[in-house]
């Protein structure tokens, strides 16, 4: 098989990748405009991505109010999407890094940085990949179309713009979780537990929706109370003295809730042995820490997908309210609708009514379609492994857009560190990436 990626295109994705590490694309209200619909910070990181495109060659178009961007190359009527997104989530405290978040750093083979994983990396290897063909001088069949997003960790606004303004996309992939192929995602349900307030305990743990969160600070009444609960469940906290207390977990990403641990369940749960609450009580005595939600809904499982998860991310107390976020990822086969109602029944008697949020349906394209097919083989053929196509519990773009599906770009038993501390993607995972995106767009879109 032909060598398509070179080193020259290994390091120009390498610089590109930097160059988009450090622009700080995280949502950010305050520097929201009319033309800058998720703030400054995912606007200069959609716009150096579309410069870096034109710099290769490719033609760029910016959405005049700042919903997504996408740089295209080739002819045809036919078009095959490379959909990722441009925005990350918080990196939180910049001191748990061991280098700067936004700085992209290359230590032993790896290069850190918030987005490395997800997704900036990813897509800079798919383009890139692509720069090697137009390099080696192949000829493309069809339109291939970078779509960039600009709000995938949190409402998917910009990619509902592109969905009601452009073209559809004839068949595509979103290199925005692992190889092989995701032929098929869990649905994706965000909501809101609301119940009463309360008026001797404030609280205010704010946490992204798709994140189980690491860490969970308390400095309020009876604090020595709640060291006693922590310490009775066996919970681990920094103990800060006078200035409080920080419970510690472990973050990972929501679609795999179970393998995290929940510091905000475990402060609720020593809150609720020393504050009477009925909605405190919903967490300590019914939910607890249980990530797939058993003891909340029973056993909501299927054969195709798994299991339901549940990751509970924040908890607000004041006197109006109570109120805490919650993420499901529902197996391909439960009724969305029935679960809903079954939710609401069993957080009733806790005082607490289900408010919707945000709602993603499932991805199903199937294993003996022409692109699965494609794809698979190209995997396989290029590294000799012989895994599976899989559902996952995660949401990509893909399930947007027309016989779209996730390719990669994570390789089997590399380390999860999207939405985590340090992340980071080994430079040789990312070259055996490029080598694969080449060698599938080579087949998908050439003679």
């Amino acid at each position: 098989m032909t060598k398509i990626v070179t080193e020259k295109q290994q390091n120009q994705a390498v610089e590109a990748l930097k160059r988009l590490v450090s622009k700080p694309s995280v949502n950010d209200e305050s520097t929201k405009t009319a033309t800058m619909p998720f703030g400054k910070g995912i606007d200069d990181a959609l716009t150096e991505i579309l410069k870096i495109a034109e710099e290769n060659g490719f033609k760029t178009y910016k959405d005049p109010n700042g919903n997504y961007g996408y740089a295209e190359v080739g002819t045809g009527d036919k078009i095959f999407g490379i959909i990722g997104h441009v925005d990350v989530v918080p990196a939180g405290d910049p001191n748990d890094w061991d280098s700067d978040p936004f700085t992209a750093t290359i230590k032993d083979g790896y290069i850190y940085g918030r987005g490395t994983q997800d997704d900036k990396g990813p897509s800079m290897a798919a383009m890139f990949a692509v720069k090697a063909l137009i390099d080696q001088g192949y000829q493309f069949n069809c339109r291939i179309r970078f779509i960039f997003g600009t709000d995938e960790e949190t409402l998917w606004r910009g990619i509902a713009v592109y969905n009601k303004k452009e073209s559809p996309i004839d068949f595509g992939i979103a290199p925005d979780s692992e190889f092989p192929v995701t032929y098929a995602e869990k649905g994706l349900e965000q909501a809101y537990l609301v119940g009463p307030g309360m008026t001797d305990l404030s609280l205010d743990l704010a946490n992204a929706f798709n994140a189980v969160p690491a860490k969970a600070p308390y400095n309020g009444p009876k604090l020595d109370e709640v060291r006693q609960s922590l310490d009775k469940h066996g919970f681990k906290y920094e103990d800060h003295g006078q200035n409080g207390i920080t419970v510690v977990g472990k973050s990972v990403h929501a679609m795999n809730a179970p393998e995290g641990v929940n510091a905000v369940l475990r402060l609720a749960i020593a809150l609720d042995d020393v504050f009477p609450s009925p909605t405190l009580d919903f967490i300590g005595k019914l939910f607890k820490e249980d990530a797939t939600a058993t003891n909340l809904l029973g056993d909501v499982e299927d054969k195709q997908s798994g299991h339901l998860t549940c990751n509970i991310s924040s908890l607000k107390i004041d006197k109006v309210e109570t109120r805490m976020q919650i993420d499901m990822r529902i197996p391909v086969t439960v009724d969305r609708d029935t679960l809903i109602k079954q939710l609401k029944k069993a957080v009733a008697p806790f005082e607490l009514h289900y408010e919707a949020f945000d709602y993603l349906a499932p991805l199903y394209v199937p294993t003996d379609s022409p692109l699965v097919k494609t794809l698979m083989a190209v995997y396989k053929d290029l590294t000799g492994d012989d895994t599976q196509p899989k559902i996952s519990g995660g949401a990509t773009y893909a399930r947007t857009m027309n016989q779209c599906v996730a390719f990669g770009a994570m390789l089997p038993g590399t380390p999860d560190f999207m939405h985590q501390v340090n992340e980071n993607w080994e430079l040789t995972s990312l070259y055996k990436a490029m080598a694969i995106y080449a060698e599938a767009v080579k087949r998908l879109c050439t003679d």
